[in-house]
């Protein structure tokens, strides 16, 4: 690892332990191991530290949306016919199940989550990155999966952004609530489970209850026999 790369790393975990106005540039220095000037030859300033921490971040979140092979990243229509074919209360539990555990488990959300909580009212720009990734930038793309699974009638009709919020705010208190206890991922995934078949539960078309008309032809068969 790079000094550059290990000052980015370590000002990350101080900053999400006591903040980023908590945390001066002789505390990152001292983590790293070097001496203050030492430091300044590869920032200039702790603001430009952040700043490359935000970047760090925003890599880092691609590359899970990447692997989690989320809409947004599909190059193709076909792709995208082909994944909201297969989408069932399985594959959303798969979706959310990932996406938990490469946040929870990544070397960089968690403490930037940390962050986020303690600076969100002291340094807008932190809040701001936060919001777009964390909370409007994942209920759009969620709204975008609900509503095509409204489309195929596949879920229920309804406000498709108000299901996404539904859907998204137990995981985001998941994130929140274990972010600081990443080695109990698994307890996080049940209550996920759990979570996922309760909103399955609520919005997936139940097709007997939907199609009253088969079920009179079925009640008129009977009747007949």
């Amino acid at each position: 690892m790079s000094t550059k790369d290990k000052i980015i790393e370590e000002a990350l975990s101080l900053f999400s332990v006591y903040g980023y106005s908590g945390t001066s540039v002789k505390n990152i220095a001292d983590a790293v191991g070097i001496k203050d000037a030492s430091l300044y030859n590869h920032f200039k300033s702790k603001q430009e530290i952040l700043n490359a921490i935000v970047c760090e971040i925003k890599e880092h979140v691609e590359e899970i949306s990447r692997q989690l092979y989320l809409p947004m990243t599909f190059k193709s229509a076909s792709e995208v016919d082909i994944f909201y074919s297969t989408v069932g209360k399985e594959k959303l539990k798969e979706l959310a199940k990932k996406m938990v555990t490469l946040y929870l488990t990544d070397p960089f959300i968690p403490k930037f989550w940390r962050l986020c909580h303690i600076e969100q009212y002291q340094n807008k720009t932190i809040y701001q990155m936060f919001r777009s990734v964390f909370m409007d930038s994942a209920i759009e793309y969620e709204t975008v999966i609900i509503k095509n699974l409204m489309d195929m009638g596949i879920f229920r009709e309804g406000n498709p952004k108000a299901a996404a919020i539904s859907f998204y705010s137990p995981v985001f208190m998941l994130l929140t609530r274990y972010s600081s206890m990443t080695d109990n991922i698994e307890e996080a995934l049940d209550l996920l489970d759990m979570q996922v078949d309760e909103f399955v539960r609520l919005y997936e078309v139940d097709e007997k209850n939907e199609n009253p008309d088969n079920s009179i032809e079925d009640n008129k068969e009977v009747d007949n026999a």
